[in-house]
């Protein structure tokens, strides 16, 4: 049987990614009526990395689908030891019938995906976080159609936020605006595979240092930490972005009907304003509730779609 990993928001086409955001809106409205993980079948779900939404949203979402969900604290387990990511792939494969990870570089779980009997799911990576944008993607859509909405990401957009806001929400159709310096802007590989992304959906991608224009009449803003796990040089990264805080004066630059995304854990005070984030705009914890219907939706739809 061939095997569909989702290790980067493109290992979806633009119709397959449609496919599983409907199928999220569906499970949001029945959470207990699609036991796709009956039997119960199991996924393991791996952490290199701390976690809380992440950890929450596949351990009941599992549950929810009438599933075991077997969740691995790296390293408590032999892969703290140093036993190869390619045998820990073999032999978690004939145990689960899906591998969900949480880990560091990307040729960690390219690695896992390649010696892997099962889909194996992204739950965050160094360079990747498409199970994020599943979640922000179906919060939008609760409120906005996709194609042709823009959106404006503030701050540090050369990480896993940011690409894969990029080439989710160019896969959506929509118009996307980061607002960074250009030191913490997106690497053109991403850039250009937006491009060609964008050739088929109509979306569009643009960059911008004043982070005004980036805002301005923006349908979306969204915006993410500054310093996260293991970064250095944090008063240099916070001086240097200050001012994409979004805050109440940067936001009254968006419609007036503009939602706020934040994919959380966030930092009060430094990206986002308590005045915004607990706002009437804001969609924070609608987001972080959506991380939960989103993923069962992906699982249901990988395990499904595993065919010769």
């Amino acid at each position: 049987m061939k095997k569909k990993h989702f290790l980067k928001d493109d290992d979806l086409t633009v119709a397959e990614q449609a496919e599983v955001l409907d199928l999220a809106a569906k499970m949001k409205a029945d959470r207990h009526g699609f036991p796709a993980l009956a039997g119960p079948k199991s996924v393991a779900v791996v952490f290199e990395k701390p976690s809380t939404r992440t950890r929450l949203s596949f351990d009941v979402g599992i549950a929810e689908l009438g599933g075991h969900s077997v969740v691995i604290d790296a390293q408590a387990t032999q892969m703290g030891r140093g036993e190869t990511v390619s045998d820990t792939a073999r032999v978690l494969s004939r145990y689960v019938s899906a591998i969900v990870i949480r880990t560091f570089g990307d040729d960690r779980i390219r690695e896992l995906a390649a010696h892997a009997s099962v889909p194996v799911v992204n739950a965050l990576t160094d360079g990747w976080h498409p199970c994020q944008l599943l979640a922000d993607l179906q919060t939008i859509a609760e409120h906005k159609p996709l194609k042709g909405t823009s959106i404006a990401y503030l701050g540090d957009a050369a990480f896993n936020m940011g690409n894969s806001t990029v080439i989710a929400c160019s896969m959506a159709g929509m118009h996307v605006r980061i607002g960074a310096p250009s030191a913490y802007q997106p690497a053109p590989e991403v850039l250009a595979r937006a491009a060609e992304i964008n050739a088929e959906t109509g979306g569009s991608v643009v960059l911008t240092e004043d982070p005004v224009e980036a805002v301005a009449g923006a349908d979306v803003v969204s915006t993410d930490a500054w310093v996260s796990m293991g970064m250095a040089d944090n008063e240099k990264r916070i001086r240097e972005l200050t001012r994409y805080q979004l805050n109440g004066e940067l936001l009254a630059h968006a419609a007036p009907d503009s939602i706020v995304l934040h994919c959380l854990p966030a930092h009060r005070g430094e990206e986002i304003t308590d005045e915004v984030m607990d706002g009437p705009r804001s969609r924070v914890f609608d987001q972080a509730e959506n991380r939960l219907h989103a993923q069962k939706a992906l699982l249901a739809w990988l395990l499904k779609e595993r065919r010769p």
